[in-house]
């Protein structure tokens, strides 16, 4: 999210346990987790501490950096995933009608055609809240934003009860954010994995509109 995404407002570096070692730039899991299919950990995986008292599994290079690009609106160009608090959340800012859709009985913000070039995925839609000048409505005007906005360009699955976090494999081609910092993303988990994921029944974000 243009200039606005939540890695701005990171907190201190978490706890960290594994294996110290990167083990190069690809994310050999993220096509699994994105599939959902069975999660298998890499080498480099490590056992991060997000927020007191609440883990999640880390397997991608912990030398990934990212930060938000002026003018890369991709993770906003798709329909976004609404847990429950985002849900009850949204109402208080916005007409659940007119923003979201729901999909095999979950709730999404849809997205909807943009009469304008840039901004928008190929298709030439963009999320119901992606203004004209490339910055979310939600973000910019309430100080808000759902769950799953947050955990871009990372995906979360789960396996026996742990939380895994990977890259989603399409970042790697399309996310403008990555690598181009030198803010490492295992050292700010907290700003994309917010503590309501660890609350839910099913956090993982392979679900999609």
């Amino acid at each position: 999210m243009r200039g606005r995404h939540a890695l701005d407002h990171a907190g201190p570096k978490r706890t960290v346990s594994g294996n110290p070692h990167p083990t190069g730039e690809d994310d050999p899991t993220a096509a699994a987790s994105e599939s959902g299919g069975r999660h298998r950990a890499s080498p480099a995986s490590r056992r991060v501490e997000v927020h007191p008292g609440r883990e999640a599994v880390v397997d991608f290079d912990p030398a990934l950096t990212f930060e938000c690009v002026d003018e890369c609106t991709w993770c906003c160009h798709h329909g976004v995933l609404l847990y429950e608090p985002d849900l009850l959340e949204l109402a208080g800012c916005a007409s659940l009608a007119e923003a979201t859709v729901q999909t095999r009985g979950e709730d999404f913000v849809r997205t909807e055609p943009k009469a304008r070039e840039e901004h928008v995925d190929a298709d030439g839609e963009a999320c119901f809240f992606l203004r004209e000048d490339g910055l979310c409505a939600l973000h910019d005007e309430e100080d808000w934003k759902p769950a799953r906005c947050s955990v871009f360009p990372l995906s979360v699955s789960v396996e026996d009860g742990d939380i895994h976090v990977s890259v989603r494999e399409a970042a790697h081609e399309h996310c403008e954010g990555l690598g181009v910092s030198e803010r490492r993303v295992v050292d700010h988990l907290d700003a994309f994995l917010p503590a309501v994921l660890w609350d839910l029944d099913d956090p993982a974000t392979r679900r999609e509109l």
